[in-house]
């Protein structure tokens, strides 16, 4: 009897699709494991098997699975479940969630290879390209970005399209392989070799080639070799090393039967034991605080701890996460920077040793291949710490999820699809293993804390420092006043000036933030206001000195400075305003003795780059560190005694109902840093609107005030927590049919959802990478249906994109937007 099953692709496709497995596979197949299988006219995909005696309908050709991948899941049922609920919750398919959650490694997919047509001849002389298209594929084959780098040429799909009408090339798709196990050349004994007597005999005969029975010995040295044991795994390297020998002596030895190599799979991950240390004591406001959190958990799945800057709530995790893997359970440790990993992991790895594992983006993705696979195994990872896409991994006990510096907005993954908020899906995952989820912060967000006051969530405080360190002094500077009174250098107060040489005279660190990278947001023309804008998007360009070249933040594209305007001819072309890398040089000028680093995007392309900056830090090998919102996110520095913010008012003037929170959140979190402990910190916080009631909030450390007025704000105009967000995009090259496309969508959502409906309107940045974009706001009550709500919306998306106008049109919804 023939089988069938059902398979979900990494595509962003709705549903599962039906292949029949042939006779030869159908033993192998099983729910959960990989198969390939062909999809659309040439393609073929890595599906993951979900039903594995499905029934097919008869109304469409069904396709035959390709090859079985695996001889064990590499999805488990619960998983499933959670990309499902993903998937529903986030309005994507369990396709965006598939390409998402699994590593690119474990994706086999075809990629498109062009070879050329050996009997194919010419009737007379071919352009240019196409000839030297040709001239390429003399005698192989390559893929189409292969083929553009090697002709030089940009798009080369018209010239490829030629050349197949007229037979000249052919058309191949070609599985790749992303994947590969790391893998080490071991030696050993030849079979007829593993006897005491045919050994001895061996080196007898050896006696004149002396070499050759140095490097025999020397191998029997390191492999502890006796007759009837197990020899110790000794590598190729290692026998050429210890012996001093070259490959040549190696492969006389091998030729002469005496030995042989073997690859032997190693793996990348560091599995060897480590010695590790007891758990430290808590103080007693840690401790009351940890006795809270489990009386909390005892009620409620959900617990905020909500303690003040270096309160030591990570010490209160530890805690935690010792107490779970007591209990045989598994413990998911999110954080929300890479940056922050770094630090964190030398402090639980002194605590949990080799039971802890780190996954992240920055990692190369043979390595979260190789933590997929042991998650799977019988021996997992017993703490898992890592950035949002963690979530993914597979779990089999996971009794504990720590969400740590909860209110930040990298937890939400923006593109592509699934758009998913990693602490609102954590707590569902924990829930799906009856687990507990602990959310840490010192500023939490409005959300968070207003679930915990109306009895949600579990709610345990930490008010004060760890070791009573006091916390930091705030002084207020009005730069706008000295600005008017030319009394500023650059970017920097007279009184900024003067703490910064104190804390350098004292051996002390200092931090300065500016939330905004680059050189200069823009550079302008003074005789006519020219401002250099991207030509993909509707931003100007970032200037970056380093590189002497204009950046859009947004697509990437660069344009080199220009020596003149292009529109008027005018050689005046001024900064406008000032980033990271213009504080840097400003201060490398002002304090030239000082040693001073960068942190932001530009500088943190790579996971080392992350840590050689904070273990400089750390080190005291760096005196001033500068950076953007990365230096805010939970980094713990001893000696840091000066923090500046260097302008408060650019992260207030945000089109954005959270603009007023995530300051209060980003200043908090910066003065943070500050604090030794002997010493009280001091942090300089520079704006030109000090009256503002948020600055006072700041200054007091008032989160509570911050969080009163926000939230009266956001009743009266219907925002989280009272109602639900949903934004709707739409995104298209052509601006009219974009429009036409908005107006209808929104009529539709009008005809069902009403006043919930605002827009559409152009976003405050209207067109990226040569899309134009509109957006519509859909506010829901919390008291409403969100499945119904939910299944309207997606009808609304089918009925637009079926329509023949819109097909082009690329139409998404973002639930709970940040």
């Amino acid at each position: 009897m023939k089988k069938y099953v059902d398979v979900i692709v990494p595509l962003p496709v709705a549903g599962q699709f039906t292949y029949s497995v042939p006779e030869s596979l159908a033993e192998k197949v099983q729910w959960g494991s990989r198969v390939i299988v062909p999809f659309g006219a040439k393609r073929y995909y890595t599906g993951i098997v979900i039903q594995t005696d499905s029934t097919p309908s008869a109304n469409y050709e069904i396709k035959e699975v390709t090859e079985v991948l695996d001889n064990h899941p590499i999805l488990l049922k619960h998983q499933y479940e959670f990309w499902k609920w993903m998937a529903g919750y986030y309005l994507c398919t369990t396709g965006d969630v598939y390409n998402a959650a699994i590593p690119s490694g474990l994706k086999l997919e075809s990629e498109t290879r062009v070879e050329g047509n050996p009997e194919f001849e010419a009737s007379g002389p071919l352009p240019e390209k196409e000839q030297k298209v040709l001239d390429l594929l003399a005698n192989k084959s390559l893929n189409i970005s292969q083929l553009e780098k090697a002709a030089q040429t940009r798009n080369l799909m018209p010239v490829i399209r030629s050349l197949l009408e007229k037979d000249a090339i052919r058309i191949k798709e070609e599985l790749k392989l992303n994947y590969k196990p790391r893998t080490e050349t071991r030696v050993r004994l030849t079979e007829k070799m593993r006897n005491e007597r045919n050994i001895h005999l061996q080196l007898d005969m050896l006696k004149r080639a002396t070499r050759q029975r140095e490097v025999l010995l020397k191998y029997l040295e390191l492999s502890e070799w006796e007759e009837g044991c197990e020899p110790k795994e000794v590598s190729r390297e290692k026998l050429a090393e210890a012996s001093g020998a070259s490959s040549g002596i190696l492969n006389e030895l091998t030729a002469k039967g005496i030995l042989e190599t073997y690859e032997h799979e190693t793996g990348r991950l560091d599995l060897e034991a480590k010695e590790t240390s007891p758990v430290n004591a808590l103080s007693p406001i840690q401790q009351a605080a940890f006795d809270s959190i489990l009386r909390s958990f005892g009620q409620k799945d959900v617990c905020l701890l909500h303690g003040v800057t270096s309160s030591g709530k990570t010490e209160i995790y530890i805690h935690l996460i010792q107490k779970a893997l007591q209990a045989g359970k598994q413990v998911l440790y999110l954080l929300p920077e890479i940056a922050l990993t770094a630090q964190i992991t030398e402090r639980l790895r002194r605590v949990f040793g080799s039971r802890l594992g780190v996954y992240h983006s920055k990692f190369p993705d043979a390595e979260r291949v190789e933590i997929w696979q042991k998650q799977l195994s019988d021996t997992p990872y017993e703490v898992i710490l890592g950035v949002r896409s963690s979530i993914f991994l597979p779990f089999k006990r996971l009794g504990l999820v720590i969400i740590d510096e909860e209110h930040e907005t990298s937890y939400k993954q923006q593109d592509p699809a699934p758009r998913y908020h990693a602490r609102n899906a954590g707590i569902m995952l924990a829930s799906m293993f009856a687990a507990k989820t602990l959310l840490g912060t010192a500023t939490p967000s409005i959300e968070t804390y207003y679930n915990a006051e109306q009895g949600k969530y579990g709610l345990a405080e930490l008010t004060e420092r760890h070791r009573q360190i006091r916390l930091p002094h705030i002084e207020l500077v009005d730069i706008k006043e000295l600005a008017r009174k030319k009394r500023m250098t650059a970017q920097f107060s007279p009184f900024l000036l003067q703490k910064i040489k104190e804390a350098l005279d004292n051996k002390e660190q200092v931090i300065l933030f500016q939330n905004r990278r680059g050189f200069a947001p823009m550079i302008e023309c003074r005789t006519c206001g020219w401002v250099p804008k991207c030509k993909n998007c509707d931003v100007s360009l970032t200037y970056h000195k380093r590189l002497n070249q204009l950046t859009c933040h947004y697509c990437g594209y660069t344009y080199q400075v220009p020596e003149a305007c292009p529109a008027c001819g005018g050689t005046e072309l001024t900064n406008r305003g000032f980033g990271t890398e213009k504080i840097e040089d400003d201060i490398r000028l002002l304090f030239p003795d000082a040693r001073v680093a960068r942190m932001d995007l530009d500088t943190t392309r790579t996971r080392t780059a992350y840590e050689k900056i904070i273990a400089d830090f750390e080190d005291g090998k760096t005196d001033i560190l500068i950076g953007t919102q990365m230096v805010s996110k939970g980094l713990d520095f001893d000696k840091v005694s000066v923090v500046g913010i260097l302008n408060a008012d650019s992260m207030l003037n945000y089109p954005d109902f959270r603009s007023y929170e995530r300051a209060f959140q980003l200043m908090a979190q910066v003065a943070g840093r500050a604090g030794r402990r002997d010493k009280q910190g001091l942090v300089v916080l520079q704006t030109k609107s000090p009256d503002l009631p948020l600055i006072r909030q700041v200054l007091d450390n008032n989160y509570r005030q911050m969080y009163e007025d926000q939230l009266a704000e956001r009743h009266l105009f219907r925002y989280p927590p009272f109602y639900r967000l949903i934004y709707v995009y739409l995104k298209h090259r052509k601006e009219d049919v974009l429009e036409q496309a908005a107006s209808q969508t929104a009529v539709y959502l009008r005809n069902g959802l009403k006043e919930r409906v605002l827009g559409p309107d152009k976003p405050p940045v209207a067109r990226i990478q040569t899309l134009f974009i509109r957006k519509i706001v859909i506010k829901i009550e919390q008291q409403a249906s969100m499945s119904k709500v939910k299944k309207y919306l997606t009808e609304v998306q089918q009925a637009i994109t079926a329509d023949e106008r819109f097909r082009t049109v690329n139409f998404y919804y973002d639930a709970d937007p940040m």
